[in-house]
């Protein structure tokens, strides 16, 4: 089983490859033309919305090149970054045992054997531009992963404190994004996106308030940091500075529900919020082929 997962990471590479030089030869043409970032939110088993919405913006064809994910959005845009399709990414969701693979630390194997182990690369030289956002435990800051092992960064975006073990990268101790930039839109702006799709899982709103890192880690508080989202203001002015801003409605769903009926309907509903703003999609892609911003 593990040669036949080499040898299909080994094919996912050789097809990224010609992605890549498909891309580069045509730079010139994407220079003259405004540049679409994708942004992929953090939330768990929920992430199978986002593969439902890739569907839909692949089906209408806006070209995307640019990524920027955190958390189960950092896997899901990592994969799709490399050369990884729609299908490819539903059967992910669809087949893996999710709660065996988080229950045994078997992530980065996975992930390893999908996009590589030990390589160091520039996150700027696949196929599609890459970025994910990690948490710094030990600086408290948020930690915008632009190199490296593509694996071990996919991992550390998504380290939940208290469920999965913090990942050591450079000297840092990382954790989930989400603890500071759940949606990173300015992350993708930061790339060159001129227009910028979001998918946001997030269901709870919050106002924006002033916010104590100190407080935060008194008992039980990395708990409610992890619940309720600290960083309001920069999570409401991701949203805000979205050109689409999709947030597909999953009450009733939660970051565990990787059950497979669970999963098959989110990945509906994904595409079901895809389809619902399938009229400013073909706008996007419209004003893109003649090379005019929203």
């Amino acid at each position: 089983m593990r040669r036949l997962l080499l040898f299909a990471a080994l094919l996912v590479l050789i097809s990224a490859s010609s992605l890549f030089a498909q891309r580069s030869s045509g730079k010139s043409q994407r220079l003259n033309r405004p540049k679409v970032g994708l942004v992929l939110g953090g939330g768990g088993a929920k992430g199978a919305t986002h593969v439902g919405v890739l569907k839909v913006i692949e089906d209408v064809g806006v070209p995307i090149d640019y990524i920027a994910g955190t958390s189960i959005g950092s896997i899901v845009g990592g994969l799709y970054s490399v050369g990884y399709s729609v299908e490819q990414l539903d059967s992910l969701f669809r087949n893996e045992d999710w709660v065996d693979l988080f229950a045994t630390g078997s992530v980065l194997n996975l992930l390893e054997n999908m996009v590589g182990p030990n390589d160091s690369i520039d996150f700027d030289q696949l196929p599609i531009p890459f970025r994910c956002v990690a948490y710094d435990v030990k600086a408290h800051k948020e930690v915008v992963l632009r190199s490296g092992r593509l694996a071990q960064a996919m991992r550390a975006s998504m380290a939940i404190p208290g469920a999965f073990k913090p990942v050591r990268v450079n000297g840092m101790l990382l954790v989930d994004g989400g603890m500071m930039n759940n949606l990173p839109v300015d992350v993708v702006r930061d790339m060159g996106a001129d227009i910028v799709i979001a998918v946001d899982l997030q269901q709870k709103k919050h106002e924006t308030r002033d916010f104590s890192l100190k407080e935060s880690f008194g008992i039980g508080g990395l708990l409610d940091w992890l619940v309720s989202r600290p960083d309001w203001k920069k999570y409401n002015d991701n949203c805000a500075d979205a050109d689409i801003y999709i947030n597909p409605n999953l009450d009733g769903y939660d970051a565990a529900s990787f059950n497979k009926k669970d999963i098959t309907r989110m990945l509906e509903i994904g595409t079901d919020a895809g389809n619902a703003f399938r009229e400013d999609l073909e706008r996007v892609k419209k004003r893109v082929l003649q090379g005019n911003r929203l």
